[in-house]
């Protein structure tokens, strides 16, 4: 039989049993181990094959641009420069050290879930109980399950009492599942097979003993494994674009260097001196501090992340969140406060609202917009005071942060109390405890009786099973008159219908010498107090950053393992928008996603905005579908089952407090505080990052330009070369670390989370940007050839006149570096001292181009020599020229042409 194939939560207890020929009592013999362990093999995460770890590290050099900075290293060699040889090539391996070791982290996902699998299981086996390690589990091992476990294995559950299980690191669910031993039907999702436990789940409550039906990679877990192994790796919209500007790029510098080299043997050159010259173009065509200073620029993006929560795994998630347009959130914990809450209260038929948000116990309890006095409502006062004494938990203030001890639901009822001002020293004081009667899921209440001056028992529980109970009820003025469950039953169906979990309260008056209690204690004669309606709500901070990335164009879509109601209710009161049923967001589950062919699911989700109920597998066929439609995604996760769609989505980001491991591993960024607002931070510092990126690539862009034009032309009109070899090299190397870098720290500008976000298919060179490049790179070719010709007309040195040309594309650089502050707008608009970095920058750059000039050993080592004053004057005042232009050029798109797009 192909276990693999089997759907044990369709089976009875009988048929499993007979189906893996085991015994629930017996269990196993030593012989049926030894050959099952045979057949199936360890109960362990197989490792994927991986390339080894040279063939990684190799791959990194994999780049067209890197094989045109290899290039460059080769013919700086010829060259016989050295130094430049090495900084080039030091640039390249730091590149490829970093992309090496990012790929190395990610791999640790796989891992991190095979340590999640091992643990020691108690077992029958021979039909005696024994303890053996996890590892060593088959099919058709009975297990025993004591609160506490990890599900060391997927199993059939035979037998429970009271079994809860937390299951939300797999299936996403916020609250333990209430497990069952009855048949579920076939097309029940994950979360709602009540019947079997998943491995690397923990038991909260109760006990159980199961059925072994799947081990290692046949395992939920395991097929999670392989989910993420099989992940496609994607590349960031930077990398793509990078990548296809570098294969034009080399292709022109190529076909260039072929032309200059066919033209100067032509004229009569010799080869070798074609050659050098062709030499003297590559160099000043390749724009080598690029891929220095895209990663000193992501670098810098990552340290201004990490102070607003987000801490980045991999460079290159930096840019893509600047192009993200969707973005996949979590519910509990992200969206919403992870703390349940109160806020709807029904006592003696008037309905109450609840303010305040957590288990901080700070908040009021108003009726018709006023606060209540407890005197004046005696059934409200007998509803909290029950919520608060039939309780297990507690809340309390732990590092600023207030916490529940024990189970949310309950803690939820201590802080409504509170707010009325009803403290839970009740418990130990007024009415100190004497007996209880434990939550158990076929009764579905809890009761607990205390000493007063007339002993009282209260309960709480479903509102089936306390109605049941009940004969009277409480009314506003605090006495006792006959039940009416119609009116009842319409406010729980109110309070459900707005998403929140209702809990019944009642209780019962013995006399003092009623010293303890049974079920036939509440099974009747009970008064009823009313009902509390409870939710986990938003967090304030989200509402408003959900706000802000629709504004930016990005679509927020909530996926979760909760119920349909209660993330429709949550993702209205968020704001989220799309495509809405009854006057809230649609909430599509996943049993109708599983029907749903991939074209389908493509439509569904570019319209739907809210998923519950999603199973893993789902998750991730949801994140294909939206890239599929050419979306740039954002997919947040904590769990185990989000580890495949945080590492298929463009950008993974996992909770640093409540995520597992093997999120954490799988994704590209951490959150700190577990808060969506964060991520809007981290899509605004990315799109600050990326637009710097982008200024500083429009800024270099022109250097390579003007020393590829103006090598071109001296070979035309057949002149000396106005710049060495060596001396493009140092222009191109120190002024992208000095002058192009602070850029870097160029602040954001107005409305960035106002416009849409970037296309992931448009160029890094639009069509207005190619123009201003092409101005500009005219423009300082003519300068710089210009006053090379006129240096060596008035007679002066080869060396001089190219000391001259070189310090023109510095000063020319430092003045359109101010241009570049801003594609858009003037230097007068975004603040002629809001970056002081650029003027720091400029005068160091100044600095370093004295030395150049003017020491002796540079001279030496880059042919270069001391220039008068007046060349100076000269110099500056084509800076000022470019600066004037370009900006006239800017005003001329703005208000004549009416364009800012780029």
């Amino acid at each position: 039989m192909e276990i693999e194939k089997v759907k044990w939560h369709t089976l009875t207890v009988d048929q499993v049993t007979k189906d893996l020929e085991t015994n629930i009592n017996k269990g196993l013999s030593n012989a049926e181990v030894s050959e099952r362990l045979k057949r199936y093999g360890e109960n362990s995460i197989t490792p994927k094959k991986r390339q080894s770890s040279l063939i990684r590290f190799l791959l990194q050099f994999n780049q067209p641009l890197i094989y045109i900075l290899l290039g460059a290293t080769l013919v700086t060699l010829i060259l016989g420069e050295y130094p430049d040889a090495t900084v080039i090539f030091a640039v390249v391996l730091i590149n490829s050290i970093i992309g090496y070791i990012q790929e190395t982290k990610a791999l640790k996902a796989i891992d991190a879930l095979s340590r999640s699998m091992s643990t020691s299981a108690k077992v029958i086996r021979n039909g005696r109980s024994v303890v053996v390690d996890s590892i060593h589990l088959v099919p058709g091992d009975i297990i025993i399950i004591q609160p506490g476990d990890k599900m060391p294995a997927d199993v059939r559950l035979v037998s429970i009492k009271d079994l809860q299980v937390d299951e939300s690191a797999l299936t996403g669910e916020s609250v333990a599942i209430e497990k069952s031993t009855e048949v579920v039907n076939e097309d029940a999702i994950l979360g709602d097979r009540k019947n079997l436990g998943f491995a690397t789940t923990v038991v909260t409550y109760g006990t159980g003993k199961g059925i072994v039906v799947s081990t290692g990679d046949r395992t939920e877990v395991g097929k999670i494994n392989e989910s993420i192994a099989t992940a496609d790796d994607l590349d960031t919209p930077l990398t793509i674009k990078i990548k296809k500007f570098s294969h034009i790029l080399l292709w022109i510098i190529l076909s260039f260097s072929v032309l200059i080299l066919v033209i100067a043997y032509l004229r009569g050159e010799s080869l070798a001196n074609a050659f050098m010259v062709s030499v003297a173009l590559v160099v000043g065509a390749i724009p080598e501090g690029l891929p220095a200073a895209v990663t000193i620029m992501l670098a810098i993006g990552v340290s201004k992340m990490a102070k607003r929560r987000a801490v980045i795994r991999k460079l290159v998630a930096v840019e893509t969140l600047g192009s993200t347009n969707v973005i996949c959130s979590d519910k509990t914990g992200t969206l919403t406060e992870n703390q349940m809450t109160v806020q709807k209260i029904m006592a003696g038929g008037e309905l109450f609202e609840v303010t305040g948000i957590g288990y901080k116990p700070e908040g009021k309890i108003l009726f018709e917009g006023e606060e209540v006095d407890l005197a004046e409502n005696p059934a409200l006062h007998y509803l909290l005071r029950g919520g608060v004494l039939c309780n297990d938990s507690r809340i309390k203030e732990d590092g600023g942060r207030w916490i529940a001890e024990g189970d949310p639901t309950e803690a939820a009822l201590i802080s409504a109390a509170e707010k009325a001002g009803i403290k839970d020293h009740y418990i130990d004081e007024y009415y100190p405890r004497i007996d209880e009667i434990p939550f158990q899921s076929e009764y579905q209440y809890m009761a607990t009786l205390h000493r007063h001056e007339e002993n009282i028992l209260f309960l709480k529980g479903s509102l089936e099973a306390v109605l049941r109970s009940c004969t009277f009820m409480m009314n506003k003025s605090g006495e006792c008159v006959p039940i009416d469950i119609e009116s009842i039953q319409k406010s729980a169906e109110e309070m459900a219908a707005e998403g929140l979990r209702v809990l019944s309260f009642a209780f019962k008056q013995f006399d003092q010498s009623k010293a303890w209690i049974n079920h036939e204690d509440v099974a009747e004669g009970l008064i009823f107090t009313g009902l509390q309606g409870m939710i986990d709500p938003p967090r304030e901070e989200a509402v408003k950053a959900v706000a802000l990335c629709q504004e930016a164009g990005i679509q927020v879509k909530m996926i979760t393992g909760d119920h349909a109601l209660t993330a429709a209710t949550i993702a209205a009161q968020l704001g989220i928008k799309g495509k809405t049923e009854n006057g809230k967001p649609k909430a599509v589950t996943g049993l109708k996603l599983q029907k749903l062919s991939d074209a389908d699911l493509q439509e569904v989700a570019e319209e739907v905005s809210v998923f519950a109920r999603v199973s893993p597998d789902q998750k991730l066929r949801l994140v294909k579908a939206l890239q599929a439609k050419d979306n740039v995604v954002a997919m947040t996760g904590d769990g185990v089952n989000d580890g495949p769609a945080l590492k298929q989505a463009n950008i993974g980001i996992a909770m640093g407090i409540t995520g597992t491991e093997v999120a954490k591993d799988a994704a590209d960024m951490v959150l700190t505080d577990d808060n969506f607002a964060s991520i809007e931070a981290a899509v605004e510092e990315g799109r600050v990052v990326v637009d710097n990126l982008t200024k500083f690539i429009v800024w270099t862009l022109p250097t390579n330009l003007g020393e590829g034009l103006v090598i071109l032309t001296s070979i035309i009109f057949a002149t000396q070369l106005p710049l060495a070899p060596v001396q493009i090299l140092w222009i191109n190397m120190t002024t992208a670390i000095l002058l192009g870098l602070m850029l870097t720290f160029e602040p954001k500008e107005p409305g960035i989370m106002s416009r849409p976000p970037i296309p992931a298919n448009k160029p890094i060179l639009t069509f207005p940007l190619i123009m201003r490049t092409l101005l500009v790179g005219t423009l300082i070719m003519l300068a710089s050839f210009i006053l090379f010709r006129y240096e060596l007309s008035i007679g002066v040195s080869l060396q001089e006149a190219q000391t001259v040309a070189t310090t023109v594309f510095i000063v020319l650089e430092a003045f359109y570096l101010f241009n570049c502050r801003s594609l858009r707008r003037s230097i007068n608009e975004i603040g002629w001292f809001s970056n002081m970095w650029v003027y720091y920058g400029t005068f160091a750059m100044l600095i370093l181009q004295l030395i150049f000039i003017h020491a002796p050993f540079m001279n030496t080592l880059f042919h270069s020599a001391p220039i008068g004053f007046i060349s100076w004057l000269r110099i500056l005042a084509t800076g000022l020229g470019l600066f004037t232009i370009v900006s006239i050029e800017k005003t001329i798109r703005r208000k004549v042409i009416g364009s800012e797009e780029f």
